[in-house]
C-alpha cells in the first residue's frame, strides 16, 4: 500500500460497487486506482467550474 495515502472505509450498494468493479476490470484497473480516477475526475471537473479548492498544510494534515 502506499505510504502517502489514507485508507478509508466506503459503505456502497453491492450493484452500485459490482459496476464499478466491472469498469474498472475493463479499464486495466483495480477496484481502488477505478475509485481514485472517478475522485480525481470528480475533483477537476468541480474545480474547473468553481475555481480552484485551496489546501493548506494546517488543514490537510490536522496540525
Amino acid at each position: 500500500m502506499a505510504k502517502n495515502k489514507i485508507q478509508t472505509g466506503i459503505r456502497f450498494d453491492p450493484e452500485l460497487l459490482y459496476k464499478i468493479s466491472y469498469i474498472a476490470k475493463f479499464n486495466l484497473r483495480s477496484t481502488n486506482a477505478q475509485f481514485e480516477y472517478l475522485a480525481q475526475k470528480c475533483v477537476k471537473e468541480f474545480e474547473q467550474e468553481n475555481g480552484e479548492i485551496i489546501i493548506d498544510d494546517e488543514t490537510l494534515y490536522h496540525k
